[in-house]
């Protein structure tokens, strides 16, 4: 039986998909496994009984990844499974930071007692004019699952598109339409977008990238999304863009405090993956990548692991997660013994994961593999 702790609700249709092997709590002093959407567990004790993290969704801000990788737990995420929602939501900031469609709605609830509202409706519209999205050039810094189907979506309704992404791998650019233009220098981006959107994890990297010195390099009058991290954006710099005139509107998910009731800023309270079949898709994609890591050791879109994944062949599988050094598969291997019937190995940085299946491996190989330098962890699944 595999203990899993829910630290926030998790759709039943992702949880049931575990079986009767499992079960699924919102409390437990050993789990083998944790679901978890935006809890913080950066301030939590993870249990030596801890295997596998899972998060409902893309960003992985809430977990400590470091502390994960030195105690050897698997942390994955749902890359995709929420695009189609924050993909719409985009739209939706475009079409709100362009027509003042908050700023007119909440003007509207102020005539609820003027006998003549209809006149002053007439009258008083015109503060809410704003341009039109086709034709307009949009800029999408990011094209990932979720800035591609931005990308396709908004050529679709008739704007130029430029995408920038220095890491767009293959399957992105084979889902790209191809009238999507690229720019290797994100300064070319920026001069030619009336709207840029951001759509990029938060490291070191990308950390405050919209400041001052980027929004100079804007047209003037842009407008600018964020449904990516809060982190991505210098909050002073954008309110000073809107007082200038330089940003003609900013539209987030993160709705910080220094933003609520700022002029031109549309603050949504983060609902870029609120929907019933965005919670689902998450849910059934973290599920199975703890199914699947857990019974079989197989690695599928973790952060911190390589991927690793193959069919069991042996009697035993040896599921080892070590530091990427010489020597280690060779005294795995010796050590092991018997028949091995496949394995796979792969690096990600200083660390690496291998899945070793054999028949009839020796007696002590399980408690032999301890003895290996640069081990930091490692199962036997029979």
């Amino acid at each position: 039986m595999y203990n899993i702790l829910k630290l926030n609700k998790i759709a039943a249709v992702g949880t049931d998909r575990l079986g009767d092997n499992y079960n699924c709590v919102d409390e437990c002093a050993a789990p083998d496994g944790i679901l978890v959407r935006s809890a913080s567990m950066h301030d939590m004790e993870l249990p030596e009984s801890l295997l596998a993290i899972a998060r409902a969704g893309a960003g992985v801000n809430n977990i400590p990844l470091d502390k994960c990788t030195e105690k050897g737990i698997c942390v994955f995420n749902t890359p995709g499974a929420n695009a189609n929602a924050v993909m719409e939501l985009v739209i939706a900031g475009m079409l709100l930071g362009s027509r003042k469609l908050s700023e007119g709605i909440a003007w509207n609830k102020t005539l609820k007692d003027d006998p003549n509202c209809l006149k002053t409706v007439e009258k008083g519209k015109s503060q809410f004019v704003g341009p039109e999205i086709k034709g307009k050039t949009l800029g999408v810094v990011g094209l990932g699952a979720i800035g591609v189907l931005v990308a396709n979506a908004a050529r679709a309704l008739h704007m130029h598109v430029v995408g920038y992404d220095p890491y767009l791998s293959v399957d992105a650019a084979l889902h790209l339409s191809r009238h999507v233009a690229t720019v290797k220098n994100i300064d070319e981006l920026y001069a030619q977008a009336d709207y840029v959107t951001f759509h990029l994890p938060l490291n070191d990297g990308t950390r405050g990238m919209v400041n001052a010195e980027s929004i100079a390099k804007m047209k003037d009058e842009v407008r600018i999304l964020n449904f990516s991290r809060d982190g991505l954006v210098n909050s002073a710099d954008i309110i000073d863009g809107l007082k200038s005139g330089k940003i003609a509107s900013y539209v987030t998910d993160f709705a910080t405090q220094d933003l609520i009731g700022v002029d031109g800023v549309v603050a949504l309270p983060h609902l870029g993956a609120s929907t019933p079949e965005s919670e689902d898709n998450c849910a059934i994609m973290a599920a199975d990548e703890v199914k699947q890591y857990l019974e079989l050791g197989n690695v599928k879109n973790s952060v911190n692991f390589p991927n690793v994944s193959m069919p069991k062949t042996g009697d035993v599988r040896f599921c080892v997660f070590h530091q990427n050094t010489p020597k280690i598969i060779s005294k795995l291997l010796e050590i092991i013994g018997g028949n091995v019937e496949n394995m796979e190995n792969k690096s990600r940085g200083d660390y690496a994961y291998t899945i070793i299946d054999a028949t009839a491996p020796n007696a002590d190989a399980e408690d032999a593999i301890k003895s290996v330098d640069g081990i930091v962890r490692y199962r036997v699944i029979k």
